[in-house]
């Protein structure tokens, strides 16, 4: 089925929002089955920070730990050889976004009517949500010029913080939750010193993260203190800080950055619609599967998962959903 099926009043089979590691896995299983996917990929943005087609693996230099890549590959390159590979095997991709939907409690019968930005209404019988969770940025110019093109300053440290380029150099998390003192406690393994940058005198993580950071010799924390630049040319060579008290200024050197301030999932053009979310948002998953709480509408990756975050677990999600909406269409006598 071509994408002329959104046109002409019939409907896709099933229809992937969002591209990543997640999408593109998806998107290569169900047409490898024979679903003749359309994937709707999205269009760059700023919001502050670079949201892209591809997700957050667009904006890192290098995947190591990714299996298959003995030698690594960067995150552009390998969401560019996953887009290849999924239309490869006929996948129907559109660089644009969708806006809003409208599920069908028949899917089956009376198909999801998807909405995309320039105009056109698609239908589908089943869905696969794989739009990612956005990594909440400081917004300054400096931050996303650098996070951009690979200079040092990264939204993730588990994936980032053991490259060559960080290894025995002074290190900063932003941040004060259990996510940033454990990023901040992956880095004491491989930075001379590791920073904790806060702008209160208190941490909100739980104790027993904050013990665990803190007995690491090479960790400090930085504590009534905001970044209100970032220095350097083509690469990091420390921040601008801001005393939150005196506001007296200071500055720091560093070799690398790592922002740890939550994420976003994005799932915005999804309110409304009778989906379910958990408490922090992401699309709620019940069991080990794909399934959400609405019929023939499936979530992947990280929009669905606020614990990993990695690539290799999105891609498996990726896979998981694509299997889902086989059965679930097969079972629902859609062909």
């Amino acid at each position: 089925m071509s994408s002329a099926a959104s046109h002409n009043g019939s409907a896709h089979k099933l229809v992937i929002i969002g591209s990543g590691p997640a999408g593109w896995t998806a998107a290569i299983y169900a047409a490898r089955a024979q679903l003749d996917p359309v994937c709707y990929i999205g269009i760059p943005k700023n919001d502050p920070g670079p949201v892209l087609p591809g997700g957050q693996l667009m904006l890192t230099t290098e995947v190591e730990n990714y299996p298959g890549f003995s030698h690594g590959i960067t995150g552009p390159k390998m969401m560019e050889e996953f887009q290849k590979q999924a239309e490869r095997f006929g996948t129907v991709t559109h660089m644009q976004d969708v806006v809003k939907c409208e599920f069908s409690p028949e899917p089956a019968r009376i198909p999801h009517t998807l909405h995309i930005a320039d105009g056109t209404v698609v239908r589908a019988h089943a869905v696969i949500i794989a739009t990612g969770a956005v990594a909440n940025w400081l917004g300054l110019d400096n931050e996303m010029r650098l996070a951009r093109s690979g200079g040092g300053v990264s939204a993730c440290a588990v994936c980032d913080g053991a490259l060559p380029a960080f290894r025995n150099q002074p290190l900063a998390v932003i941040g004060g939750g259990d996510t940033a003192m454990e990023e901040a406690s992956y880095l004491t393994k491989f930075g001379s010193v590791v920073y904790v940058i806060h702008r209160r005198d208190s941490l909100r993580a739980s104790k027993i993260m904050q013990e665990r950071f803190m007995s690491r010799p090479n960790a400090k924390v930085l504590w009534n203190k905001v970044v209100v630049d970032v220095l350097g040319g083509e690469f990091i060579e420390g921040v601008l800080l801001e005393d939150t008290v005196t506001k007296e200024r200071s500055t720091l050197a560093l070799k690398g950055l790592f922002i740890a301030i939550g994420h976003t999932p994005a799932t915005k053009f999804l309110k409304g619609t009778g989906l379910e979310f958990d408490d922090a948002g992401y699309v709620a998953l019940k069991q080990r599967n794909s399934y959400t709480n609405l019929p023939g509408v499936f979530a992947a990756g990280d929009v669905a998962d606020g614990q990993y975050r990695q690539a290799v677990s999105a891609a498996g999600m990726g896979c998981i959903a694509a299997l889902d909406a086989e059965r679930w269409l097969a079972a629902s006598n859609v062909h």
